[in-house]
Order: structure tokens, then C-alpha cells, then sequence
């Protein structure tokens, strides 16, 4: 008696690993908020509708992309606040 052939199985593709996700928060004066929902909404008048996260993420892109000299200048734009919760009302 002869053995049944055995069949190769079938190579499945190697999953995409996720990335890893971290959350966090952080303090930002509420004008420089309003202009995150101004950018979500000219994205969105764009065709190009886009989540806050998404558009931080992009921003961090485009600060990464830059030569050190505009690094510098933007980071010196932005003045510094201080950490913490703001205190209950």
C-alpha cells in the first residue's frame, strides 16, 4: 500500500506587525488648540478630512523634514508654557 502524496501547505504572507500606539497628553494654550480645529476644518474643505492625532502626527512629519536652522526658528517661535493642569474652577 501506497502513502497518499503529501501536499505542500500553503505559505501564508507574513502579517504586517502593527505599530506600536502610546497616548499621552500635554498642556497647549487655547489659542494654539483653536488653530488645530482651524486645520481640521481647512483639511476637511480640501477634501482631505483628517482626526487631531492625524494631524499632529503630520505636523511632527513636517518638523522632521526640516533643515536643523528652520528646526530652531520654529521651536523658537513657540513660547514656553508651563506643565501641570490647569487649577480647577
Amino acid at each position: 500500500m501506497t502513502a497518499p502524496p503529501v501536499k505542500p501547505k500553503a505559505v501564508k504572507p507574513a502579517k504586517e506587525k502593527k505599530p506600536k500606539l502610546v497616548r499621552d497628553s500635554f498642556t497647549i494654550p487655547k489659542a494654539e488648540y483653536s488653530v488645530i480645529d482651524e486645520l481640521k476644518q481647512r483639511a476637511g474643505k480640501l477634501g482631505s478630512p483628517v482626526k487631531k492625532s492625524e494631524l499632529l502626527r503630520a505636523g511632527i512629519k513636517a518638523l522632521a523634514a526640516m533643515a536643523d536652522s528652520a528646526f530652531v526658528a520654529a521651536l523658537k517661535a513657540v513660547p514656553a508654557v508651563k506643565t501641570g493642569r490647569p487649577p480647577a474652577k
